[in-house]
C-alpha cells in the first residue's frame, strides 16, 4: 500500500504539505499542490479512511460528481438517482465540481477517500487529463453520464445532435435565415454535438452559417444573457435564436425583456432542454425535453451491475429525447 511518504518523496516535499494538500488545512501554491495531486494519481495513493469498509466489505454508499446544482436541469436528475440510490439501501454523496478540473479532482479525491461503492459522474471538460486517473488508479466503478469523454467507463448520455438539428429545422420551416445558436461551454462533447445539430440543419436547407450568430454563452444563465444582448444590439440582429441548455435559456429570456421585445413576435426562441413549468411561459417554450429520469435510473442500474461484478465490455447508451413544440417558436396553435 502506498504511503503519505512515499508521496511527499515522489513529489518532493515534505508529509506535512502532502496531508494540507489532501485535507485543505494550511494553503499550499497551486505549483505544489499540482505536483502531490499528480504523484497522489501516479502512485495510487488512498487515505486509510477506506479501510472502515473492510469489515463489512462495501460502504453502501454512492458518489454523485456533477457540476452546476443550481442548474434547472440537475434538481430532476439528481431527484432519480437519489431515488433510485435510496430504494436499493444505499446513500448518496453528492459534490459539486462547478465544471472545473481543479475542483472535480477533489470531489472525485472526496469520494474515493469515502470508499464509495461506485461513482456517478458527468465530466468536466478536464476529466480525462485531471480526474480520470484517479478513478482508474483506484478501481471504482464509474459510470459517465451527460456528457461522453471517450474514457473506460460505461456512458449515458442524451441524444443531442438530430435533436438540435431538429429544433434549428423547425424555425427554418417558419421561414427564418438569420438563426443565431448560444453555445455551450467549449470542450463538452454535448456542446460539440448541439452545434453540429444546428449546423446540419443550416447546410441541409442551404443556409450559410454566419459565425457572427454563433456566441458563446459559457452553459450559464448569465453570459446567456450578455450574449444575447449584443446579438439584439447588433446591426443585423437574428430573427430567431437557439438555446444550447436552459440555463443559457434563462440568460436569453432575461435580454429579451431587457431589449423591449416580445417572444415570438420580434425574436422566435426555442431550447435545448425543457423546464417542468416550460407550459407556464407566455408564449410556451418550444424545447428539447430529456429523458431525465430515465438517465438517472438507467445509470444507477449499470452502476449496480458493475459494483456486483458484471465484467462485460463497456458501452455508452444514448438516450431518446422529445421535440416539444409550444408557442415561442411562432407556432400560433400550438398547446401551452
Amino acid at each position: 500500500m502506498v504511503t503519505m511518504a512515499e508521496v511527499a518523496e515522489h513529489s518532493g516535499v515534505s508529509s506535512s504539505t502532502v496531508s494540507h494538500v489532501l485535507n485543505g488545512t494550511r494553503y499550499v501554491s497551486d505549483p505544489v499542490r499540482e505536483r502531490v495531486e499528480q504523484a497522489v494519481a501516479e502512485l495510487g495513493y488512498r487515505r486509510n479512511s477506506a479501510a472502515r469498509t473492510l469489515a463489512g466489505g462495501r460502504s453502501h454508499t454512492i458518489g454523485l460528481a456533477i457540476s452546476g446544482l443550481t442548474n434547472p436541469y440537475f434538481g430532476p436528475l439528481l431527484h432519480a438517482i437519489e431515488q433510485h440510490v435510496s430504494a436499493a439501501g444505499y446513500v448518496l454523496v453528492l459534490g459539486d465540481t462547478h465544471d472545473e478540473p481543479g475542483m472535480e479532482r477533489r470531489v472525485i479525491e472526496s469520494l474515493l477517500d469515502r470508499a464509495v461503492d461506485g461513482i456517478i459522474i458527468a465530466p468536466s471538460h478536464g476529466f480525462i487529463s485531471h480526474g480520470a486517473g484517479l478513478i482508474n488508479a483506484a478501481g471504482t466503478p464509474t459510470v459517465v453520464i451527460d456528457r461522453s469523454v471517450d474514457a473506460r467507463h460505461d456512458e449515458l448520455t442524451p441524444e443531442n445532435s438530430v435533436s438540435t438539428e431538429e429544433l434549428t429545422a423547425h424555425l427554418i420551416a417558419h421561414g427564418h435565415r438569420r438563426i443565431a445558436a448560444v453555445a455551450g461551454l467549449p470542450g463538452l462533447a454535448s456542446s460539440t454535438e448541439r452545434l453540429s445539430g444546428y449546423r446540419r440543419a443550416l447546410e441541409h436547407a442551404g443556409i450559410a452559417p454566419d459565425e457572427a450568430l454563433i456566441v458563446p454563452g459559457d452553459s450559464n444563465a448569465e453570459a446567456g444573457e450578455r450574449v444575447v444582448l449584443d446579438l439584439l444590439a447588433g446591426a443585423r440582429p437574428p430573427t430567431a435564436l437557439v438555446s444550447l441548455n436552459n440555463a443559457m435559456t434563462i440568460g436569453a429570456l432575461r435580454a429579451v425583456r431587457r431589449a423591449g421585445l416580445r417572444v415570438p413576435d420580434d425574436l422566435a426562441l426555442v431550447a435545448y432542454d425543457d423546464f417542468e413549468w416550460s407550459d407556464l411561459f407566455e408564449p410556451g417554450l418550444t424545447a428539447v425535453a430529456q429523458n431525465v429520469s430515465r438517465l438517472g435510473t438507467e445509470a444507477v442500474d449499470v452502476l449496480f451491475d458493475r459494483i456486483a461484478g458484471d465484467d462485460r465490455p463497456v458501452e455508452r447508451r444514448i438516450i431518446p429525447t422529445e421535440l416539444r413544440i409550444r408557442n415561442s417558436c411562432g407556432c400560433a396553435d400550438a398547446p401551452l
